[in-house]
C-alpha cells in the first residue's frame, strides 16, 4: 500500500537520500509518476500487467523487487505472464514473502522461483516440476485435486533453491512481542443446537446424503462456518440467524479491553452486518480499516474497533501502531490469509510486549476442525474435505 513503502523508506538513514515515485491513481497519474525522475518506483501488483502491456512506457528498470512474492505463484495469471515477459530485461530480482509455501505447499514455489531465475532451479515447466517431486493425492478420474511431495523431495527442492534463498525468522532477528493465541469457546443452547442440526440435516440431504467431494467441499465448509458464526445465507440470499453466541463473546472481549483498540476479523458480509448492529447497540465506535483515513485513525488509536476482512488487509498494511488485540469472529479456511492478517499486529514496531489473538470457536462445529488444521499448519484441500466430512457425519447430540 502507498502507506507502507514510503513510510518504510524513511525509517532507514542509509537510504534516506534515495528518491521515490509512487505510481497510483488514474492511468494518467501513474504514467506521470513512472516518467518522473526517481531512484525507486513503486507500483501495486494489480497494475503490473498494465505497466508491461498497456502503459506504453518502455521498460527501463534493471532491478525488480516483488513484495509478497506469493502473489506471482499462479503461472496462469496475467501478472505472472507480464513479469516473465520483461524478466530477461532485468538484472536482479528480489522476492519478499513471509509465506512462500502458503496453502499450496511446495507446489506454490514453482511460479515464484521461475520469476526469480527463469526456471533454472525448479525447471521451466510446471509439468516437469510436478513429475520430479510430487505424486497425486486426491483424484477424481483424470482430474488431480491435490499433490503430495515424494519422499526426500522437500530436501531436494530446498537444496536446489538454497543458493538464492535466505530465510530469516522474525522471531530470531527482530525484537518481536510475545504472541498469545486464545481459543475462546462458545456453547450453543439446546434450542440453538437444534436449529443448527436441522440446517446441517438439510445440507446433508442436498449433497447426495452427505458425499463430500473436492468440488463441493468449499461450499459446504462455507455453509458450516457461517452456521457456526451464527447466521447463514439461504439459496435466496436471505440471512437466517441461528444464534448470537459469538456476538456475546465479542462484546465480552471488547468490554474487558476497556476502549483500547481491538481488530475484529470477519469473513462473511452477514458477520460484518451483525457485528456492526451489535456495536451500535452497545455504543462502540468502529470503522472498516480500508481507506487512508481509517488507517490513519486506527494507527492513532482513535478507533475502538477496526473491522478487517483477511483478504483485503492481508498484504503490506502496517496496522500495529496502536493495537495489540485481534479477534477472529470467523475462522478463515486459509492458512496464508490467517498468517498475513496476524502479521498486521504481531510484527516489528508493535509497541506492546504482548499481542493477543482470540479465536471465537463454536463448540462441536467445523470451527474446531478448521482451527486444528491452522494450528497444525495443514490447511489444504484434503484437510478441508476431512473437516467437512467429520462435521457432516457426526451424529447430532441434542
Amino acid at each position: 500500500g502507498k502507506f507502507s513503502w514510503p513510510g518504510e523508506l524513511e525509517k532507514f538513514d542509509d537510504f534516506s537520500d534515495l528518491t521515490y515515485s509512487v505510481a497510483i491513481g488514474t492511468a494518467a497519474q501513474r504514467k506521470k509518476a513512472l516518467e518522473a525522475d526517481a531512484d525507486i518506483y513503486i507500483i501495486n501488483r494489480e497494475n503490473v500487467d498494465w505497466l508491461v502491456n498497456k502503459s506504453g512506457i518502455p521498460w527501463k528498470w534493471d532491478v525488480l523487487v516483488i513484495d509478497e512474492l506469493t502473489s506471482v505463484k499462479n503461472i496462469k495469471s496475467r501478472r505472472f505472464k507480464a513479469l516473465m515477459k520483461i524478466r530477461p530485461n532485468v538484472n536482479r530480482v528480489i522476492g519478499l514473502t513471509g509465506t512462500p509455501t502458503g496453502n499450496g505447499g511446495y507446489m506454490d514455489l514453482f511460479g515464484q522461483f521461475k520469476v526469480l531465475d527463469m526456471g533454472q532451479r525448479l525447471g521451466r515447466f510446471i509439468g516437469q516440476y510436478r513429475s520430479w517431486y510430487f505424486r497425486p493425492l486426491a483424484t477424481n478420474g483424470q482430474i488431480v485435486y491435490s499433490y503430495g511431495l515424494l519422499p526426500g523431495a522437500k530436501e531436494q527442492i530446498n537444496k536446489k533453491i538454497s543458493d538464492i534463498t535466505i530465510s530469516m525468522s522474525a522471531v530470531d532477528h527482530l525484537d518481536m512481542p510475545e504472541k498469545v493465541e486464545v481459543t475462546y469457546p462458545v456453547y450453543l443452547e439446546s434450542k440453538e443446537r437444534k436449529a443448527y442440526e436441522a440446517m446441517k440435516g438439510d445440507l446433508i440431504i442436498q449433497t447426495n446424503g452427505g458425499e463430500v467431494t473436492a468440488s463441493n467441499a468449499g461450499t459446504l465448509s462455507g455453509k458450516l462456518t457461517q452456521m457456526a458464526n451464527g447466521a447463514v445465507y439461504t439459496d435466496e440470499e436471505l440471512v437466517v440467524e441461528i444464534h448470537k453466541k459469538k456476538l456475546d463473546a465479542l462484546e465480552d472481549i471488547l468490554e474487558s479491553a476497556v476502549g483500547s483498540p481491538v481488530m475484529v476479523i470477519y469473513w462473511y458480509k452477514h458477520d460484518r452486518d451483525r457485528i456492526i448492529k451489535r456495536l451500535e447497540k452497545i455504543g462502540i465506535e468502529y470503522d472498516d480499516i480500508k481507506s487512508d483515513g481509517s488507517i490513519a485513525r486506527w494507527n492513532k488509536g482513535e478507533l475502538p474497533v477496526g473491522l478487517v476482512h483477511p483478504m483485503s488487509a492481508g498484504h503490506g498494511l502496517n496496522l500495529q501502531e496502536a493495537s495489540d488485540k485481534m479477534v477472529f469472529f470467523s475462522i478463515p479456511t486459509s492458512l496464508e490469509a490467517t498468517q498475513q492478517v496476524i502479521a498486521r499486529l504481531w510484527r516489528q514496531g508493535q509497541k506492546s510486549k504482548r499481542v493477543t489473538i482470540y479465536y471465537l470457536v463454536t463448540k462441536d462445529t467445523i470451527d474446531e476442525h478448521i482451527l486444528k488444521s491452522l494450528e497444525d499448519k495443514n490447511m489444504t484441500q484434503a484437510s478441508l474435505i476431512e473437516a467437512v466430512k467429520a462435521e457432516l457425519n457426526k451424529e447430532a447430540t441434542i
